[in-house]
Formats: C-alpha cells, structure tokens, sequence
C-alpha cells in the first residue's frame, strides 16, 4: 500500500525530472486525470518563476490550472460549461494554494525577485546550501500537490448554471494565435489573472504557453530555453509596450472580477482587445 512519505517522495521526484515547478504541476495532474500530455506540459517551462520569472503567480498554479482546463474539455461536450468549470476549478487551485502558502505569487514565497542575475543566483546559492530537496519551492510542491488534486477534483465537480455565455480572455488569445478548441479550453481557466483572481495576467500566459507549444513541435526533443528565449521574450515584450512593468490584471483592467459573466461582459464590451490583438500577433 502507497504511504503518505511515498506519495511525498513521487512529488519530489516529479519535480526533479520536470525541472520546472509549472511542468511538475501540470504533469502530476494531468496522469492523476489519466491524460499525459508531455508536450503540453513541457510548454509550461516558461510559466515558471512567476510567469519567466517576473515573480508573479507560483508556476505550480498555472500548470495545475492547464491540467484542469483540459479535464474540463475531455468532460463538457458543451464549450461554455467546459469554460465556465475550468474556471470554477481554477478558482478552487488558487485558494487552495493560498492557504498553504498565503500568497500565490513565486516572489514573495521566495522573498526575493528572479528576474535579475541577483536573484537567479541567490536561488542557486540557497538551493546548493540547502538541497534541492529542502529547498522552499520542493517543500511546497510536496505539500500542494495532495491538495492540488483534491482541490481540482472539487472544483470540476461544482455544479453550475450557465446564465450567460463565457468568455476567458486567455482562450481568446489562444484562439487567434490558430490554437484548436481543445487548445483553448486548457488556458481557459487562466482568465482574469488566473480564476478571476486579478493577479498576473492570464492572456499574456496563454500566449506564451502557446508560442511555447509550438516551438515544441518545430523542435522535436528538445526542451523550450529558460534564458533568451526570443519566442517568450517577443511575447513578454509585445505585453509590457502596452503596460510597461504592470502585469496585474487588477490593475489593468480597472475592475475585480466577481464572476464570470462580469469578466464575459468587459471582453464582450472591448475590454482588453488592443492588448490581447498585440499578444495573438507577438
């Protein structure tokens, strides 16, 4: 019979054959779900460190977001239900994850920023001094990931009525840049900075998951580059000559989602277009 210190040793593993806390996340779900999807998830890469380490939300987050995303799509034959529980799901990962870490974003459960030399070596430094088993970022996988699953689980499983059609931002770009439906409903979840959550923007990690994945298939066999990644970095680019260093859907959008039909209503009305344009095109 599988122990708890089993379970708690599979995690860690995981993560040291992934190497990417994003991938590690959506991997383990997505064979809890019975789907592996290794392309997929190895496109995830460069949601770790907070979205290419700009210190926005745990990668853990977005790759267990895309694994339920995908759920919701093998689940739902309609595609506004699919949406509207991937969502629903999301918002369940999101919470579950703060209340084991008590905040969401990869800065500050690290206490310093990656997106420097600075940072990338003060993270060296302390893992090597540490062990990478040790290391605040393996600890918190092992913790999250029994929870991820059941968080998940549940949030699929929410009931809900459709009293308008959905719509997510992040599917929306993946639909322009030529992604399948299936495509769209895995980063459907990511809306409104991840469950509505108002954090980082969903649409600029969708575009770079995608870009992502493409690459992966141009490139067969070989790993998506963490540093000088011209593909994510035109992207990231494209991003902050619309908003500079301000990556809070909050803030950028003026609003706080309360539900997914207040997020349809400001796409629906024009909100966000000149940005998710400058995505789809980036």
């Amino acid at each position: 019979m599988e122990t708890p210190q089993s379970k708690t040793q599979e995690t860690k593993k995981v993560f040291r054959e992934c190497g990417a806390c994003s991938h590690t996340f959506a991997h383990i779900l997505n064979r809890e779900f019975g789907h592996p999807d290794v392309l997929a998830e190895v496109a995830l890469n460069p949601l770790a460190g907070g979205i290419m380490n700009q210190g926005q939300q745990c990668g853990m987050i977005w790759g267990a977001a895309l694994a339920v995303g995908a759920e919701s799509y093998r689940r739902h034959k309609v595609k506004d239900l699919a949406v509207a529980v991937a969502v629903t799901a999301t918002q369940h990962l999101v919470e579950s994850f703060e209340n084991r870490s008590d905040t969401v974003n990869c800065k500050e459960i690290l206490g310093y920023s990656l997106s420097n030399v600075i940072g990338i070596v003060r993270l060296m430094l302390t893992t090597t001094i540490q062990g990478m088993e040790n290391s605040k970022c393996m600890n918190l996988a092992e913790d999250w990931a029994p929870e991820a699953i059941q968080s998940g689980k549940e949030g699929l499983e929410e009931h809900i009525e459709l009293t308008q059609k959905p719509v997510s931002c992040a599917s929306e770009v993946v639909r322009r840049m030529g992604g399948s439906e299936e495509e769209q409903l895995m980063v459907s979840g990511f809306a409104g900075g991840l469950g509505l959550s108002g954090h980082g923007c969903g649409a600029l990690s969708a575009a770079i998951w995608m870009k992502t994945l493409n690459w992966c298939r141009e490139n067969p066999g070989k790993l998506p580059p963490y540093n000088k990644n011209k593909v994510t970095e035109n992207v990231l680019n494209s991003f902050k000559e619309l908003n500079g260093s301000e990556m809070s859907c909050q803030k950028i959008t003026g609003k706080q989602f309360e539900t997914i039909n207040e997020h349809a209503e400001y796409i629906n009305n024009g909100g966000c277009e000149d940005l998710i344009e400058a995505l789809a095109k980036s």
